[in-house]
């Protein structure tokens, strides 16, 4: 199935629809900022007691609605769709909202805009920015976005940055300890800590040109009375669970006011899955071709034994290593994160992307990603998969897709070729 089977309706004509829907299901795509949307419309239609089903899928397809509607968040499919191409769908969903009757919260919009790689105020998202500080329920400050007080922790595990210590939670300790902060960051302070994981960014060994503005997404962030300490912390942790933990996930972005237990079951998710993706790519094998970067990675071999099976773990973590090659590895449009023993593959591609740093700000896309348009991932995905008897997913610009796997959960030349399905994608980009 392509991703151009829908028109997005308007956020009013969306709302109209829902209004009168007896039942709603909602399925979102395994990522942060459809997470959030979907949280939003779930809590609109809470509100005006509709009842409504929210699940998470890597390739989302509606469910049959004969006794409601379907809406797709974060893919442009089916009848009624918030597609998040050309603006996050939270944005859509914080207007949607709105045209029910409910004044949703500011915070979840806003942490959904950065995990669409946007920054507030930028992207259709200046109403609930204003409404965020209307309410001063968000503040900018000098610094980096985490979602943990403990900084060292909050940066090992960060995927929206990629330093020297990432993925090393004692050596980030270390780092942070030759600054001497004080116990009480005043914004000295924090901007002294921006400045080391911007240096440290933009210094790594194979620090691609891109990093210097990816790393801008991550800085001066905005401080909130949400459940995290920052509106990118929050990001951060939504994004990992759409596929680490997608059930926390939606009860996290369902939940107006958090429990302790479950705060703590989303930072446990989130803080595995960080850090996996970065001693992953640690340890990744990387390669150059035209048009894309390849990183070869053994999750399998690389991992901790409770973070379970090797299929499931390259399925969530493979996406995300995908996104930082992208990010702040490749000189090329599209980085590709592979798992041969678990048949496995993730592709993240930058045309299309939507801006960072100073081109956020002023409006426009960052520079290398401007002229460009997605390259139709997802597709691509879909359409080696089948040649390679196969599963394949995705959204415009980042897509997956598995071969089929041994009992044990590794792969085989018997069981499916990856390797080929990897050379099939790289020529089809």
């Amino acid at each position: 199935m392509t991703e151009t089977t829908s028109a997005t309706p308007t956020p009013d004509a969306l709302a109209g629809v829902l209004a009168d829907a007896p039942f709603a299901r909602l399925v979102a795509t395994d990522d942060g900022d459809a997470l959030a949307a979907a949280g939003l419309l779930a809590r609109a239609l809470r509100a005006v007691g509709t009842p409504f089903q929210v699940r998470v899928s890597a390739d989302p397809v509606p469910d049959d609605a004969d006794d409601g509607v379907a809406v797709t968040v974060g893919a442009e499919r089916g009848a009624h769709a918030i597609s998040g191409a050309g603006r996050p769908a939270s944005t859509d969903a914080f207007a949607i909202s709105r045209a029910l009757g409910v004044e949703p919260d500011p915070v979840v919009a806003l942490a959904g805009v950065v995990a669409a790689g946007s920054v507030p105020g930028t992207d259709g998202s200046g109403d609930a920015l204003a409404a965020a500080e209307a309410s001063e329920r968000v503040r900018r400050r000098p610094g980096v976005a985490v979602p943990t007080a403990d900084l060292a922790d909050g940066i090992a595990a960060s995927t929206l940055v990629r330093t020297p210590y990432s993925g090393d939670p004692e050596a980030a300790r270390a780092a942070l300890a030759e600054l001497g902060l004080p116990v009480d960051l005043d914004d000295d302070a924090h901007r002294r800590l921006a400045s080391l994981v911007a240096v440290d960014v933009a210094d790594a060994d194979g620090a691609s040109a891109r990093s210097t503005a990816a790393v801008e997404r991550a800085l001066r962030p905005y401080a909130t009375d949400g459940p995290f300490e920052t509106v990118g912390g929050y990001a951060d942790v939504l994004d990992a669970l759409a596929r680490e933990a997608p059930g926390t996930g939606v009860a996290l972005a369902l939940d107006a006011d958090p429990s302790d237990d479950l705060r703590t079951a989303a930072l446990d998710a989130w803080r595995s899955h960080g850090l996996a993706a970065h001693r992953a790519l640690d340890a990744a094998t990387t390669g150059r071709y035209d048009g894309c970067v390849v990183a070869r990675v053994d999750l399998a071999g690389g991992n901790s034994p409770e973070r379970g099976d090797p299929a499931a773990d390259a399925a969530a973590v493979l996406p995300t290593v995908a996104r930082l090659v992208r990010d702040f590895r490749s000189p090329e449009p599209v980085a590709i994160a592979v798992d041969e023993l678990t048949g496995h593959l993730a592709a993240a591609a930058t045309g299309g992307g939507r801006a960072t740093g100073d081109a956020a700000t002023s409006g426009g896309r960052a520079a290398d990603d401007a002229a460009t348009e997605p390259l139709g991932l997802g597709d691509a995905c879909r359409s080696v998969a089948t040649e390679f008897g196969g599963d394949g997913w995705g959204t415009a610009e980042r897509g997956g897709l598995a071969v089929a796997a041994g009992a044990d959960g590794r792969g085989s030349e018997a069981d499916g070729d990856i390797t080929g399905a990897l050379a099939a994608l790289r020529e089809a980009l």
